[in-house]
């Protein structure tokens, strides 16, 4: 008997992640998970040969999208291609426990929210995982900011751990996020002016030279990324501008067969 009736698809955005693709694949709970779909964006190690020995579907990018280019791929397959209902984001770096998943889907199934968020905050002791003092307290501050933008609590905006429903990815212009890193945080101001429903629960991280992480200086970018989302999410409430990735999502039409 099925543990869930909608159909979950766990979606992996890779790039270089041959030596944690088989413990990150391993951790996944089978029964939880109706399909698992991986997309490379264009790694140089042999990750997309590991991925094609293991049961799930394999996406290679032409050219290196990013982070955010990746999710695109990630999130339009699994749902024009593969029927998703549920998206789970799993990092193919094993720095999440995909272990999680059920806590993460199962709001979901009851139609609790739209989303649910693994929160590195809610997990008790973020810096024992490794996580930087820097980047604990900027987490800290950039959280701070943007519950006071969006007028909601979550205790983490920037866990990269994360379950959407199709309702919640339909109802977003997603494709006209950045392919940075700053995707996340545009993703959430999307579903918040949408007034999409968002819940957390705990999780804990990991930190190891395999893990992918980004570096002081383009964290610091990132930042700056965050705090203009903000700035455009205040001016798209007050009916000032709305940047484009506050309009309405243009969806492809279907394909024609030949």
């Amino acid at each position: 008997m099925p543990l869930h009736d909608k159909k979950v698809v766990a979606v992996l955005p890779a790039y270089n992640a041959e030596k944690t693709l088989q413990a990150t694949f391993d951790d996944i709970p089978q029964e939880w998970v109706d399909e698992i779909l991986l997309v490379d964006d264009v790694s140089r190690d042999k990750t997309v040969e590991l991925a094609r020995t293991l049961p799930m579907r394999v996406v290679v990018h032409a050219k290196n999208r990013g982070y955010g280019g990746n999710q695109k791929t990630c999130y339009r397959t699994a749902m024009d291609e593969m029927g998703g209902e549920i998206m789970v984001m799993v990092h193919p770096d094993h720095q999440y426990d995909p272990k999680i998943i059920p806590q993460l889907v199962q709001p979901l199934l009851r139609g609790e929210c739209e989303a649910v968020f693994g929160s590195r905050m809610l997990g008790g002791r973020p810096m024992e995982g490794g996580m930087p003092k820097w980047k604990y307290l900027a987490n800290l501050f950039l959280t701070m900011v943007e519950n006071a933008t969006f007028y909601i609590f979550l205790s983490e905006y920037h866990s990269g751990f994360r379950a959407y429903s199709k309702r919640y990815l339909d109802a977003v212009n997603f494709e006209a996020n950045s392919d940075n890193f700053v995707f996340d945080t545009e993703i959430i101001a999307q579903g918040v002016a949408k007034g999409m429903r968002i819940r957390e629960v705990p999780i804990s991280t990991r930190y190891f030279d395999e893990a992918s992480q980004i570096g002081f200086w383009r964290s610091v970018r990132y930042g700056l990324g965050i705090l203009k989302t903000m700035v455009f999410y205040k001016l798209h409430k007050k009916r000032i501008w709305s940047h484009r990735i506050f309009r309405e999502p243009q969806r492809p039409l279907a394909a024609v067969s030949a």
